[in-house]
């Protein structure tokens, strides 16, 4: 980790020091996501800088996502977002495993439901068809990330409520008991405001950000199976992809 001191001699601003000071000690988890920074007063005197040069230093910060700011509280180093790759299709037990975090699941609703008009037609199914719906909370060491509301076509995966959704992963209970697997997926993301509902669940203020997809899942004989929204929190999320340069 570099110096933790500012070289007034350096043609590098200082706050340009400062700032990549600040950003080496999150990096380093010297300062570590749900620390305090210490308070201007604090940083003014420590590294001999303007009150103008901290704030400035904190405000690029703070737009970055690297720390944010609590009314009456302090600032505070913000929690690392997690990158959602968009390249395959991969349960959020198997993607939070990959990443060291603990997955687990709360079941807010199980039950038969007749498919509405546009669910049935993204799954080709008739209107009123008997779907299985599962909404989950979805928590990565018992912080919740995202919630899902899954609707499968029953008659392909009979009795599948009956599995405990709580301790067995969904899309490894339809591998394994009723030999489906995902071939691919078409989905829609788009930004939207948290209602009271979902905020609640994801423990978020109300009208705060979130991603939210909407996804149909085909089998390996390329026949949608599950409808699926997801309401992913945006402070914790980014998503990823990588492109191919064409040719042009």
């Amino acid at each position: 980790m570099a110096s933790d001191t500012l070289n007034p001699n350096s043609k590098l601003p200082l706050y340009h020091q400062l700032y990549e000071l600040f950003q080496d000690k999150i990096r380093a988890h010297q300062w570590k996501p749900g620390d305090m920074i210490p308070p201007e007063s604090e940083l003014i005197e420590r590294y001999r800088v303007s009150r103008i040069t901290v704030r400035k230093v904190l405000d690029m910060l703070v737009k970055e996502g690297h720390i944010q700011r609590e009314r009456g509280r302090g600032t505070f180093v913000a929690q690392p977002k997690l990158e959602h790759g968009m390249t395959r299709i991969i349960s959020f037990t198997e993607d939070m495993r990959q990443r060291g975090f603990r997955p687990s699941t709360r079941i807010l609703f199980s039950g038969m439901v007749a498919a509405p008009a546009n669910i049935a037609q993204a799954l080709r199914v008739a209107e009123g068809e008997e779907l299985a719906r599962i909404d989950r909370l979805r928590l990565a060491d018992e912080e919740p990330m995202c919630v899902e509301e899954s609707f499968l076509v029953h008659r392909h995966m009979p009795g599948i409520l009956d599995h405990d959704l709580t301790v067995n992963s969904l899309r490894e209970v339809k591998q394994r008991v009723y030999g489906i697997r995902w071939s691919r997926a078409i989905q829609t993301i788009q930004a939207m405001a948290a209602t009271p509902e979902i905020a609640h669940l994801l423990c978020i203020k109300a009208g705060a950000p979130l991603l939210y997809f909407e996804r149909v899942t085909f089998s390996q004989d390329d026949i949608p199976m599950e409808y699926l929204r997801i309401y992913y929190r945006a402070d914790r999320y980014v998503l990823h992809n990588e492109l191919v340069g064409g040719s042009g």
